[in-house]
């Protein structure tokens, strides 16, 4: 029999993060603010979105007899500024012609990360794409050349350029392409929602629909797009939600070697 965690073992996370719920074992669907949720074997890997308001929530699951809530904290967390200067002014203040092209390409991008394929029958161990030093965390309220734009959506990782790219988990591939802001880009579909998207790339090894594994070449470090030097930029999405890869990566990580 499932029993609920006493108040003293409810689950915390933050915004822009992710929390591990444990599930009875006939669920069949998670859902938080109705949007189906990533499910490891008896785990829910719950989105946290960057707006959620401080204090306690429910998650919902679902089996084929009963509904269960599951309740979890979210509690504060703050970020903190980046300034970035860019040389190429283009690419701070686009000219009227580029915001055609920036629309197309973000509607290809939000259409990838819209896939809900199947859940995946393991994802972990989850690995960095590349080794390198993280330069730019999730969530830093950026600057650039003073003007301020959107938190960042994933993590910086500076490396050499050409240093190989490799994909964190298994999965296919969702979309290539050379995009304004991102460079050359690859997004990765590893299933139930969870969508990896890599940036910067000098070099693109990978077309879409190409079933990958785990450690999979994907491409090589560069410094395409808006960037001000070689560096990877890795953005993970759950269910269309961006959260913070690293902590997605310990919470997924520590779930599976406490098993």
């Amino acid at each position: 029999m499932f029993a609920l965690p006493s108040i003293a073992a409810i689950p915390t996370g933050v915004p822009g993060g992710v929390v591990e719920l444990r599930l009875p074992q006939s669920t069949t669907n998670v859902f938080f603010n109705e949007i189906q949720q990533l499910r490891l074997d008896n785990r829910a890997i719950v989105a946290i979105p960057l707006i959620t308001t401080i204090g306690d929530h429910v998650v919902i699951a679902q089996s084929a007899k009963s509904t269960t809530e599951l309740p979890f904290e979210v509690i504060e967390k703050t970020y903190r500024e980046q300034h970035l200067t860019v040389e190429n002014q283009r690419l701070v203040n686009p000219l009227a012609e580029d915001m055609k092209r920036i629309q197309a390409e973000s509607a290809l991008i939000q259409t990838a990360y819209a896939r809900f394929s199947p859940m995946p029958k393991r994802l972990n161990p989850i690995a960095l794409p590349v080794r390198g030093i993280v330069t730019s965390e999730f969530g830093f309220r950026r600057f650039f050349n003073g003007q301020p734009r959107n938190p960042h959506s994933g993590i910086d990782i500076a490396a050499e350029h050409g240093t190989p790219v490799k994909s964190p988990a298994p999965g296919v591939i969702a979309l290539t392409g050379n995009f304004f802001f991102n460079g050359n880009t690859i997004l990765v579909d590893h299933g139930g929602g969870f969508i990896s998207m890599l940036c910067h790339l000098s070099q693109i090894n990978v077309h879409p629909q190409q079933q990958i594994e785990r450690n999979s070449i994907l491409g090589m470090v560069g410094a395409t797009g808006r960037a001000t030097g070689p560096h990877l930029h890795w953005s993970v999405s759950l269910q269309g939600t961006r959260v913070d890869p690293l902590i997605f990566i310990d919470v997924v990580n520590a779930s599976a070697s406490a098993e």
